[in-house]
C-alpha cells in the first residue's frame, strides 16, 4: 500500500544574510502552531557548520541551542527539521568524506530532528556523475540518521535558466535519475518554473511530478528579501496564486521568509489561512494580520505604510520620509516589529552577494 503523507505546510529559515536570533526562532513555534503550519526547517545559509564548513564540529553552545530548539518545537506540536548542505561532497565522496559525513550525522542525531534535509542547492552542478554521487550520499544519510523523514534538495531545483548560468549545465536526465532511484518516501524540493516563482501552474507541477516520480515539495521564495534586488523591500503583502488547490499537486509548501522574522509573520498569516481553506479576501488580509499580530495603533500604522515599504522600498524613501517614519514609530520603539523596521530603514539588512538575483 502506498503511504499517503499529509500535506506539509511550513517555514524554512533558508536565506542568505542576517540570520534570526534564537529568541525569534523560539517564538516562531507558537506562531506556527497557532496558524496551521506543521513544520519549521532550520537551514540558514550563513550557518557554516551545516554548509561550507560542515566537516567542522558545531561548538558546544551552538549544538546545545539547536537541541533546545528541537525540543521546543516538538513540545509545541510543530515538526522540527534541520538542513545539512555537505558542500560539494559529491565531487570526491572518498572514505575520508564518508567518515566526515558519518560524524556530522551523529552530531545531528544528538539534535534529534523529526526531519533531516540534505541540501545540494547553490553548488557546482556540471558533473557527469552528479545524480549517482548524490544518491550514494543519501544512501549513507538514510541508513545512519535517526530522523523519521527526509527531504532532498537537488542542485537543479527549478527550470530557471539562472541555475545553469551560475552552476553549469544540468547533466542529462539528472532529475529523472534522482526521481527513479530515491526512495519514494523521500520528498524532493522544487521552487517552480523560476527560483522566485509567483505561481505554480498545474501543467508544470504535473510535469515535475513525472520527472521526480513523486509530487514535489515546494520551496516558496516569498517573502524572502536577501538578494540585491529584494533587500531594499519589506514584503508584507499576502501570498497570491497559492492555496488549497496545490494540495493535490504538491507534497507541501515551505515558505522562505525575510531576514526580519516578526515582519515576516504578516504575509505568513495569510498563507496559514489560505491552506486552511478559509475564505480569504486578499485585499483585506494584510489589514487583518496587522490587527491580530500588532497592538492596535501600530497595526494601523504598518498597514498604512505597507505599500511604501513593499513597493517603493529604501530607494524610494527620501531622507525626509525616513526621519518622519522614525518619529512616527518612536512610541513603539521596543516592539520587535519596530526594532526590525528601524534596522531596515538604517540599512542594517544588506544583501549577500552569494544570493541569486
Amino acid at each position: 500500500m502506498v503511504e499517503v503523507k499529509p500535506f506539509r505546510l511550513g517555514v524554512v529559515e533558508g536565506f542568505f544574510g542576517k540570520s534570526w536570533s534564537w529568541e525569534a526562532r523560539t517564538q516562531y513555534a507558537q506562531f506556527l502552531s497557532g496558524n496551521g503550519f506543521t513544520t519549521y526547517l532550520y537551514a540558514p545559509k550563513n550557518d557554516t557548520y551545516f554548509r561550507k564548513q560542515w566537516m567542522q564540529p558545531c561548538p558546544t553552545e551552538h549544538l546545545v541551542s539547536l537541541i533546545s530548539l528541537s525540543s521546543h518545537y516538538k513540545n509545541a506540536g510543530v515538526e522540527f527539521a534541520i538542513g545539512l548542505s555537505p558542500f560539494e561532497l559529491y565531487l570526491n565522496f572518498s572514505a575520508s568524506g564518508q567518515d566526515a559525513l558519518a560524524r556530522k550525522i551523529d552530531e545531528i542525531n544528538a539534535i534529534n530532528p523529526d526531519t533531516l534535509c540534505i541540501l545540494f542547492d547553490d553548488m557546482k552542478g556540471a558533473v557527469p556523475s552528479l545524480a549517482s554521487q548524490q544518491l550514494r550520499i543519501m544512501d549513507q544519510v538514510t541508513r545512519q540518521s535517526n530522523a523519521r523523514h527526509f527531504i532532498f534538495c537537488p542542485t537543479y531545483y527549478s527550470d530557471d535558466p539562472i541555475l545553469a548560468r551560475h552552476f553549469g549545465e544540468m547533466p542529462a536526465d539528472y532529475l529523472e535519475e534522482l526521481g527513479s532511484h530515491l526512495d519514494s518516501r523521500l520528498d524532493i524540493f522544487w521552487t517552480g518554473q523560476q527560483v522566485f516563482s509567483t505561481q505554480y501552474p498545474e501543467e508544470h507541477l504535473l510535469d515535475v511530478a513525472e520527472r521526480l516520480h513523486r509530487k514535489p515539495l515546494l520551496w516558496d521564495n516569498y517573502p524572502v528579501n536577501d538578494s540585491e534586488k529584494l533587500a531594499g523591500h519589506l514584503h508584507l503583502g499576502p501570498f497570491k496564486n497559492k492555496g488549497t488547490e496545490l494540495k493535490s499537486l504538491a507534497q507541501g509548501l515551505l515558505a522562505n521568509p525575510m531576514n526580519q522574522p516578526r515582519l515576516s509573520q504578516l504575509p505568513l498569516y495569510s498563507l496559514g489561512k489560505l491552506f486552511r481553506g478559509e475564505d480569504v479576501d486578499l485585499d483585506d488580509i494584510l489589514h487583518e494580520a496587522c490587527t491580530v499580530l500588532c497592538p492596535k495603533k501600530l497595526g494601523k500604522m504598518l498597514f498604512e505604510d505597507s505599500a511604501l515599504f513593499q513597493d517603493a522600498g529604501l530607494a524610494g524613501i527620501s531622507t525626509e520620509q525616513r526621519s518622519a517614519l522614525v518619529k512616527r514609530y518612536s512610541s513603539f520603539q521596543d516592539h520587535p516589529i519596530v526594532i526590525e523596521l528601524m534596522e531596515w530603514l538604517n540599512g542594517e539588512y544588506t544583501f549577500d552577494p552569494q544570493c541569486l538575483t
